[in-house]
């Protein structure tokens, strides 16, 4: 069978990977091919907003620029999540005065300048005195004075205008309430049947909100659990256990909690993460000027920069992408600044201060060793046989100093992988053989433009060959130049 020709595209020349919003910005397939070119290694659909028919020509528009140019692009399906809201006003909205009572209640009366409905009997179970309600993204807050079955009376602490259906936030409570909606339930199934690679679960607030979604996932695609509620931050090792990977979104997390609590939040969450090897995404807000600007500001610059600095997997643009006016360029100035960030002298020490000592396996040992390697012998890549794409993952928290070359028999898995830092997926037929498995190594990396006549290769994978879990072996290789010649892969 015929190699099918594809447009030959250079390796990233960094290793954080930049996650983009689709949206209304994208819908010209043109721009979204821009945007790949420009930097995106994995698209981000969020089914808070959009029709299926919509996203459906959304997957198809992404597969096709990965035909194109044989690259593995992830698709991230963001789900909505439980969304609490007041409810209506007589009037649409109303001005509530600072330091003034008003009650959430149970009717479904409209609402004035005293009182609005609270559709959600959850909130009435577990709210307690002294704990906060914040509405529209935390622009009004108001503190509990008394609770009863039908009503929570409040002193307004920040007033303001209060109109229909505004969003509510509890960060003092556990609301019981699930992690999937019906809403949510249709989403996920479509996401599923369009192939999407990976589920992003939001309002995770219990390990138990995942377990729920996995089973309804039915083993296909990987979970990410959004992390944005103050509770989530209590029960976070065991979420981060229950999960494939996660994600430090920041929009709301910094509505439930005080500003200068979210910076070293992020840094443990992506520390904790890290420390397991799964993909950790730091989201919302990182070029947020850019919506409008094709500049951003020198804060947002300073973001993104600590947020690679630290070992993020992926950095994440939202309305940047999906509504903004620049997306291209917004995209352009994440991958500059990701790679000014990673030819800095200081980023290797930055990105190894965390330790993450290898666990008591061999296929942890032969990661290590992948890095040591690099470290001290003159190597253009490390090449990773995989079938689950765990070898991938152990090679990837090392954080080594070249790129990871990831060859799978499974696109889906090459998928999963193209959000690990450093890795360069490639889905290619299977080995089963050393011999075979050398050979391809190096037609790999001389036709992926990983090295050419004389580089080498650090090469690790499992013997015997096919079994999951079996990484038992590294070998450093020489490259020659016309190792490339009459084979087809």
């Amino acid at each position: 069978m015929a190699q099918q020709q594809h447009v030959k595209l250079a390796p990233r020349d960094r290793k954080v990977k930049i996650l983009a919003t689709t949206g209304p910005s994208t819908a010209d397939p043109d721009v979204l091919r821009r945007l790949f070119l420009a930097g995106v290694d994995a698209f981000r659909v969020n089914m808070s907003h959009g029709e299926h028919e919509v996203h459906a020509q959304t997957f198809a528009n992404i597969r096709a620029l990965e035909q194109e140019y044989g690259r593995p692009i992830a698709v991230l399906a963001d789900l909505q999540g439980p969304k609490l809201r007041v409810g209506k006003f007589a009037d649409g909205r109303a001005t509530v005065a600072h330091g003034a009572n008003f009650t959430f209640d149970r009717s479904d009366e409209p609402g004035d300048a005293t009182r609005v409905e609270l559709p959600h009997p959850e909130i009435f179970e577990v709210i307690e005195v002294g704990q906060r309600l914040l509405v529209n993204d935390g622009k009004m807050r108001f503190r509990v004075k008394t609770v009863s079955s039908d009503a929570i009376v409040c002193k307004t602490e920040v007033g303001g205008v209060i109109s229909d259906r505004k969003g509510v936030n509890v960060p003092d409570a556990e609301i019981p309430i699930p992690a999937l909606t019906e809403k949510d339930r249709r989403d996920l199934t479509f996401a599923l049947e369009q192939g999407a690679d990976w589920i992003g679960l939001s309002f995770v607030q219990r390990p138990e909100d995942l377990i729920e979604a996995r089973h309804l996932m039915g083993g296909k695609g990987a979970l990410c659990a959004k992390i944005e509620k103050p509770s989530a931050i209590r029960r976070l090792a065991e979420i981060i256990e229950q999960s494939d990977g996660i994600m430090v979104a920041r929009g709301d997390l910094g509505v439930e909690l005080e500003p200068q609590e979210v910076p070293p939040l992020q840094k443990k969450i992506v520390n904790m993460t890290r420390l397991t090897g799964k993909p950790v995404i730091v989201a919302t807000q990182m070029l947020e000027s850019m919506i409008e600007s094709p500049a951003p500001t020198r804060a947002e610059v300073s973001d993104v920069a600590n947020a690679v600095y630290d070992g993020a997997d992926a950095v994440m643009l939202s309305a940047e992408t999906a509504a903004g006016d620049w997306p291209e360029e917004a995209v352009m100035m994440m991958d500059a600044i990701a790679r000014q960030v990673e030819h800095d002298e200081g980023y290797k020490q930055r990105v190894r201060m965390l330790d993450t000592p290898p666990d008591a396996t061999t296929a942890d040992a032969m990661a290590h060793a992948c890095m040591t390697i690099a470290d001290t012998v003159n190597i253009n890549a490390i090449t990773v046989f995989t079938n689950s794409g765990s070898s991938a993952r152990r090679v990837s928290r090392e954080r080594p100093s070249v790129p990871v070359m990831v060859l799978t028999p499974s696109m889906e898995v090459a998928r999963r992988v193209a959000l690990l830092w450093g890795a360069h997926p490639i889905a290619t037929r299977d080995i089963g053989s050393f011999e075979e498995m050398i050979a391809k190594g190096k037609r790999m990396a001389l036709r992926h433009g990983f090295g050419g006549s004389g580089s080498k290769l650090a090469v690790m994978a499992g013997v015997p060959f096919g079994q999951s879990g079996a990484t038992n072996l590294v070998h450093v290789v020489n490259v020659q130049g016309d190792e490339l010649e009459g084979y087809e892969d």
